[in-house]
């Protein structure tokens, strides 16, 4: 089995002093993809750069302390692709891809972390420049490669993917134009990307369980008000490798949830 995981840190040294080292050695996926990272270079050197055994690579944003992605592989990576070739959002540090190629299959691990829109009219447009021009790389990559996207999409696709959808429809994460835009990501047909949720694949229909983002606000968590906000998005073959998922709810090293998927295969 191939054990990948996906977790939104909300800063790595933060769930450091939380234990998520401890937590990821007992877990012992093969991969583990983090979001928000919020380091430099700096602060990874002699204290991150492997954790629980797992071999650490990392894309930092310029600006200190904000968002940056990060992989640890158990395996070693035949390529590593830092960014996706968008300067304004390469600079922030949003994506990572290593690459594990063999004379059998060509297959990339991702860790993305797609912008919110939630503090405002600038960001949210940033957010819509993030989706029209991550869509055509994803595409152009399928074409290429087999591979797994994990990732904090910040877009619940679903009414059932979080709990209050009738009061959120005007807000982002649940905008109609994000949630077409995640239709069409998951669209088979000529003018979709043809990727799979894995969770809602081996899940369809679960609703309060799939929760993996509680806002900070009143009792959120505590009464299990949530999004679904973090993805695995697999090309089909993958996907149908699927076997088993996790939500770590009660894990807290942010206010995110872990997700992992067992995969029937190895690197």
């Amino acid at each position: 089995m191939f054990k990948l995981t996906s977790l939104n840190l909300n800063g790595l040294r933060s769930a450091a002093t939380k234990g998520v080292a401890d937590w990821v050695a007992e877990l012992a996926p093969d991969c583990i993809c983090m979001q928000e990272i919020r380091v430099q270079a700096s602060d990874i050197e002699g204290r991150f750069e492997e954790m629980a055994g797992l071999r650490g690579h990392f894309h930092f944003a310029e600006k200190k302390g904000y968002a940056g992605t990060a992989i640890y592989s158990k395996h070693a990576p035949s390529d590593v692709v830092v960014g996706w070739g968008d300067k304004e959002f390469d600079a922030e540090g949003r994506y990572l891809e290593l690459r594990f190629d063999t004379p059998k299959r060509k297959f990339s691990v991702i860790s993305c972390y797609f912008p919110s829109g939630s503090s405002g009219e600038e960001r949210q447009a940033a957010k819509f420049r993030f989706l029209e021009g991550f869509f055509p790389h994803l595409i152009e990559l399928k074409k290429t490669r087999e591979f797994v996207l994990c990732g904090d999409i910040n877009i619940a696709h679903q009414q059932a993917d979080l709990k209050n959808w009738k009061g959120n429809q005007k807000n982002s994460g649940f905008l109609p134009e994000e949630r077409a835009w995640m239709t069409r990501l998951l669209d088979a047909g000529a003018e979709g990307a043809g990727l799979v949720d894995v969770y809602r694949l081996l899940k369809p229909h679960t609703t309060e369980e799939c929760y993996t983002w509680w806002s900070n606000r009143g009792q959120a968590y505590a009464k299990n008000v949530g999004w679904r906000l973090d993805y695995h998005l697999a090309t089909p073959k993958i996907a149908a490798l699927a076997r088993h998922e996790a939500i770590f709810k009660t894990i807290k090293f942010s206010d995110h949830a872990p997700i992992t998927v067992d995969y029937e295969f190895e690197l």
